[in-house]
């Protein structure tokens, strides 16, 4: 294959995801604690079933407006990773409150969902890795593994908090614990870095959503009880303002885009 056409892919491989920088693991931190908050909010201001329809509804258009996009763009991007993160801490929470599925078994089922989606991905497509993304059928596996890596964090988060008995705080801490450690061995130990990426991708959920439940829980649950609509008003105003940066800096879009 030319080597003109090897750059054309690599560069279109970096176009529909954001570049892995500071700013993207402080964004989807932010979004992880967002969604978390907010769907609680829905369903306590909302009837469940009407929470629910609007979750997927959202979470459907953000979906198909990030798939009609030729390239990465960055409130496009974050919105479906926003819906997400809504809808996935519904999906949890309906199979726990609403089915009475225990956190352990809910946790155990999703962790195996996902490796079925990492299996089937790398079946395809020979590789798990976000800087190659660049045909329809690898987002859908891109997506696929996002959405479950959220309702997995949600329902570990809750497993630790509350089966566990840790508390929302201190889940917070142990997850930030572990969020770190891809970090370390891949500086010391050469770690796969794909591997570490979806390592360290996976635990941003219930890190995020541990410390946002913290602040929006009433104290008897262990929280600051700031309340979940304040709570996600200062998160969304937090992303808004940190994806218009990224919009307009382009911080976080490849080189090769960037300079094009």
């Amino acid at each position: 294959m030319p080597s003109s056409i090897n750059r054309d892919i690599k560069r279109d491989m970096l176009c529909k995801v954001p570049e892995v920088t500071l700013f993207f693991w402080i964004t989807k931190i932010l979004t992880t604690g967002m969604g978390e908050v907010f769907s609680d909010y829905l369903a306590h201001t909302l009837a469940p079933v009407k929470a629910v329809c609007l979750g997927a509804l959202g979470l459907f258009v953000a979906l198909v407006l990030q798939l009609a996009v030729k390239k990465y763009i960055a409130w496009v991007y974050w919105l479906a990773v926003v819906m997400v993160s809504v809808f996935g801490t519904m999906a949890a929470d309906v199979l726990h409150v609403g089915f009475g599925v225990p956190y352990v078994v809910s946790t155990a089922g999703f962790l195996t969902a996902l490796a079925i989606v990492f299996i089937l991905w790398y079946r395809f497509e020979k590789t798990l890795s976000v800087h190659s993304i660049f045909t329809h059928r690898r987002e859908f596996f891109y997506w696929a593994a996002v959405l479950v890596t959220f309702a997995l964090g949600t329902a570990a988060g809750d497993l630790t908090a509350t089966t566990l008995h840790l508390g929302y705080f201190m889940s917070g801490v142990l997850f930030a614990a572990v969020f770190a450690i891809p970090a370390i061995c891949v500086r010391f130990f050469g770690m796969n870095r794909i591997f570490a990426f979806w390592f360290a991708y996976i635990f941003t959920r219930p890190l995020g959503a541990s410390f946002a439940d913290w602040m929006g829980v009433s104290r008897v649950r262990g929280g600051l009880e700031w309340g979940t609509g304040p709570v996600s008003l200062v998160l969304t105003i937090l992303i808004v303002t940190l994806v218009g940066y990224l919009s307009i800096s382009k911080r976080d879009v490849a080189v090769e885009q960037a300079t094009e």
